[in-house]
């Protein structure tokens, strides 16, 4: 059985991997490199976005709370209000020394940028 990827309202996970996310002014920031699911509440809880670097080496990986992300349609990709300066200084990681997402991480994730708690 065919699964569509993508509808007017649901897309398939496999399918924001690689969306390009932009700041208001239309700037490219990054792009998705992958989203982390609450297991228990099945919520989309981070956006992983890969920022900087080139040709994917000195690439930086930035979780943003996906609260903070909205589709834009007509840039087909996603949209934060964030700026390059800002995610400079976001908690992010390398290829190599990934954090563990416990509670006092995403809570420093949340505060840094403001968003309300996704496991409230």
């Amino acid at each position: 059985m065919d699964v569509k990827e993508e509808t007017n309202s649901l897309i398939a996970g496999d399918r924001v991997a690689g969306t390009t996310v932009y700041n208001p002014g239309g700037e490219k920031l990054g792009s998705i490199h992958d989203v982390m699911i609450d297991k228990r509440s099945g919520k989309v809880a981070y956006a992983v976005m890969s920022f900087g670097g080139f040709l994917g080496l000195g690439e930086s990986y930035h979780p943003l709370p996906w609260s903070q992300l909205d589709y834009d349609v007509g840039q087909g990709g996603y949209v934060v209000n964030v700026t390059k300066d800002q995610l400079k200084g976001a908690p992010h990681y390398g290829a190599e020394d990934r954090p563990d997402f416990d509670r006092d991480y995403e809570t420093k994730l949340h505060d840094y940028y403001r968003s309300p708690y996704y496991w409230t």
